[in-house]
């Protein structure tokens, strides 16, 4: 299915220019582009491109002289990115999911399933769930008792969610994620060596056997509204109390998120973030990949943390993090500075001993 260009500059909110009843299909790069394609141009740097494809029609940027750049119509995008999220979202089809129960689905008679939802094959939907209208669910996904999943959910192939689970509506979770697993959670019947580390940080009185007693967990997992999960990322359930991912935030791949974590809304934590027990993160919190958060630490709101962070203490509202372990960024930028004069300066100190 095609889109005019007058009908996604609308979608898009954007001015356009040019033959506007041109209809594409698709978006590509400038260079490969070819005539049923939107060329994605919307800065100066990819305007080179546009004459090797064969695009009749551009994203370009405000103020691009668009007919020199030989198109017949072209879409404005005052903020690229943006612009993108919204040309994408009309052009993804998003996985065929056929309505209805898949006759291979295992649905138990007391779950509830929304009006026009798709269930697909290999689905296993236990006692007591709660499924929303408009959910779509892939194959061999498995819903546990008394899970409630909103409204216009999308839930990809393999993905596990736990007994309990609460989740709001529009949510998007990838392959193989598990949400609702039980915590890491182990206590030894006498004073261990991790506790007796945390107290001394570092000094052993003696070293004798332990043996780990599990800690069961109780809690569950609640997700609010406008989440998406990445692929392989495990959200555990809380130990009593539920842990909890606030409204519209995102996970990337391979996320791991702790018994009894609290994550605030519209946050961002990207691929191989660890977020250990009972931390709580604020509100708009940036983590890059690889960034650590140690347990029963507060992270405050806005707060950014710059790849393979690593924090371990409490970090104010509005910091901006970098660093193992993290301390401000421009004072990691120093530190790191300072490190790289090191073999200089040593050189130095050892031609001068020589010399007296």
């Amino acid at each position: 299915m095609g889109y005019t260009i007058a009908e996604i500059a609308t979608a898009l909110g954007a001015e356009a220019a040019g033959d506007l009843s041109l209809v594409i299909d698709g978006a590509a790069e400038p260079a490969s582009a070819a005539a049923h394609h939107l060329a994605l141009a919307m800065d100066p740097k990819y305007a080179g491109g546009i004459a090797k494809g064969g695009a009749l029609a551009g994203l370009v940027w405000q103020g691009a002289d668009w007919q020199a750049l030989g198109l017949k119509a072209a879409i404005f995008a005052p903020r690229g990115r943006l612009a993108m999220a919204g040309l994408s979202r009309m052009l993804d089809a998003g996985p065929h999911i056929a309505p209805g129960v898949h006759p291979m689905a295992v649905v138990d008679p007391s779950a509830v399933i929304g009006a026009g939802a798709a269930i697909g094959p290999f689905v296993v939907i236990e006692a007591g769930v709660t499924i929303g209208p408009n959910a779509r669910i892939a194959s061999h996904v498995s819903i546990a008792a008394g899970a409630r999943i909103g409204a216009e959910a999308l839930i990809l192939q393999g993905a596990k969610i736990g007994a309990r689970v609460t989740i709001g509506d529009r949510f998007i979770c990838q392959p193989g994620a598990v949400i609702g697993a039980d915590g890491f959670s182990f206590v030894t019947p006498e004073k261990s060596g991790v506790e007796e580390i945390r107290e001394t940080l570092g000094q052993r009185e003696g070293i004798s056997a332990q043996s780990w007693t599990r800690i069961h967990s109780l809690g569950a997992v609640t997700i609010g509204n406008d989440v998406e999960i990445g692929a392989n990322a495990c959200i555990d359930r809380g130990t009593i109390r539920d842990t909890i991912i606030g409204d519209g935030t995102k996970l990337d791949n391979l996320v791991h998120i702790g018994h009894n974590v609290q994550v605030g809304q519209d946050c961002l934590l990207c691929g191989q973030v660890g977020i250990a027990g009972s931390s709580r993160i604020g509100n708009r919190v940036v983590l890059a990949g690889q960034c650590g958060v140690n347990d029963n630490i507060f992270v405050g709101d806005d707060v950014i943390a710059g790849g393979a962070t690593k924090i371990f203490t409490n970090a104010p509202a509005g910091r901006v993090l970098l660093g193992y372990p993290a301390v401000k960024m421009e004072t990691h930028l120093e530190m790191q500075k300072a490190l790289r004069r090191l073999p200089r300066m040593m050189k130095n100190m050892s031609q001068s001993a020589d010399k007296d």
